[in-house]
């Protein structure tokens, strides 16, 4: 989150793509529906799925692994990049295949394409029964029952109240260890590069007693570790309708740290203007909250952070990210970073590789510059920096990052680190795979008695840029 790799993306974000999530379900009796899901982008898709199983499964429609059987066929889609995109109408072509097959059939897509191209969906290209966007999901039975009836659907308004506060969601393809829990929905931010506020609208915050309620029933299931989700959670902030007292993202954080000792939690995503210094003692005064902390800088250098109307300059996050390090010297940092923005020059693409070396980022997503329709950059920049440069210049920030995380990595050889079992490792079934409070993957040989969901010390013996192996202490 090593083969072979498309510049266009980074294997952290293939790992993502095109994700099935179901539960196993009974064969296909005729008496009951089931559907099937895929779910691209970002984690808050993958979150949303889980709501919409939870909604469907109301109106009795079950999860399905097998597209092949399913009555419903859904994908959840992102417009961050023009390739996720073109990924998205790849796959309804071959749903389309079904639906020949079986005219019954019906298929849905929901997220940000589907807010953002609904018209082309429905009318243009006749690709699909309905479209639902990110804030609509309470109107998907309404809208299957009339997709079932042949009428095409579609509900893609933004809301400033919708958080799905009251929907348990369907936990789907769990591990049984990890969960999301979705804090916020919404952005605004307005970065000219990106959609997110135009598909998700502007941000609006959960009830926090609901996420803590969230919080102690996955716990009481046996579950281990929660990622609280948010397009920027360090801005979270409820208002007790009541008592008029607000909580923050830094008080959110404590109380859900004490649900429990043996809960981890981490969060995903922080904008740099927004992560305060209280976050940041947060974090430090408790075990169960994990030291890492996705920090995205999209740019290193401070001309293009203002045409990406970031908010912020080179000085101000080297600032945040030496304060991290102050704070929780244990703490690693990732990011995300864009090359070929527009107009950005050599010198500037050197600034964005100083800031790897200088942040010392443990992973980084990193792609070439994408123009969406719509945006501010679109329609204010020339998309000026020629392909073959953008590419390049992503080859050298993907080289970089490569060395800084192996050299990361390699400095851990010999720590002991406590690891929350997650299951089996991809490649073997006699070894465990968890992750540290730091984030990073570490596979390791099982031993009698340990089990996904246990927390057990492990040595690092062994270092890639992606992975550390090691053994359960006392085992060397």
């Amino acid at each position: 989150m090593a083969e072979k790799l498309d510049l266009s993306f980074t294997k952290q974000e293939e790992s993502r793509q095109g994700e099935v999530f179901f539960q196993e379900a009974p064969a296909h009796t005729g008496q009951q529906r089931l559907f099937y899901i895929e779910s691209y982008g970002c984690q808050m898709n993958f979150s949303d799925s889980e709501i919409v199983a939870s909604i469907l499964g109301e109106v009795g429609f079950q999860p399905t692994r097998e597209m092949e059987v399913a009555d419903l066929i859904l994908i959840n889609t992102c417009s961050i990049r023009e390739k996720a995109e073109e990924t998205v109408r790849k796959r309804l072509q071959v749903f389309n295949k079904q639906k020949r097959q079986r005219p019954d059939l019906m298929i849905g897509v929901l997220g940000c394409m589907a807010e953002r191209l609904k018209a082309k969906f429905l009318e243009e290209e006749k690709l699909v029964d309905m479209v639902v966007g990110p804030d609509a999901y309470r109107d998907l039975p309404t809208l299957v029952a009339g997709a079932e009836e042949g009428e095409k659907g579609v509900n893609v308004f933004l809301s400033r109240e919708e958080t799905y506060a009251d929907i348990s969601p369907l936990r789907l393809d769990s591990n049984g260890v990890t969960a999301f829990i979705s804090i916020m929905r919404g952005c605004d931010n307005m970065c000219s590069f990106c959609v997110v506020p135009y598909t998700r609208g502007r941000e609006r915050s959960r009830n926090s007693y609901s996420i803590l309620a969230e919080a102690q029933d996955l716990y009481d299931r046996g579950y281990r570790e929660v990622t609280l989700l948010g397009q920027n959670v360090d801005s979270y902030k409820w208002e007790n309708p009541e008592t008029g007292d607000v909580v923050n993202f830094a008080q959110l954080l404590e109380m859900v740290a004490q649900v429990h000792p043996d809960l981890r939690i981490r969060f995903s995503t922080s904008h740099p203007k927004d992560i305060t210094d209280e976050v940041l003692y947060t974090m430090a005064k408790y075990e169960n909250i994990c030291k890492y902390i996705h920090l995205p800088v999209q740019s290193g250098n401070s001309r293009i952070l203002k045409l990406m109307n970031r908010t912020y300059d080179r000085e101000w996050y080297m600032d945040r990210v030496r304060a991290v390090y102050r704070i929780m010297p244990d703490c690693t940092i990732s990011s995300d970073i864009i090359t070929g923005f527009c107009t950005e020059t050599e010198e500037e693409h050197q600034e964005s590789l100083s800031m790897i070396e200088f942040a010392k980022y443990s992973m980084s997503y990193m792609f070439a510059y994408s123009e969406r329709p719509g945006t501010p950059a679109a329609k204010k920049y020339a998309d000026d920096v020629p392909e073959e440069v953008k590419k390049r210049r992503l080859d050298e920030v993907i080289r970089l990052q490569t060395q800084v995380s192996y050299h990361h990595n390699k400095a851990d050889i010999g720590k002991t680190f406590k690891v929350l079992i997650e299951g089996d490792s991809r490649r073997s079934d006699q070894e465990f795979k968890g992750r540290n409070s730091q984030n990073k993957m570490i596979v390791f040989p099982k031993k009698h008695g340990l089990r996904p969901g246990d927390y057990v010390d492990v040595t690092i013996t062994e270092a890639t840029s992606a992975t550390l192996r090691g053994v359960v202490k006392g085992e060397e």
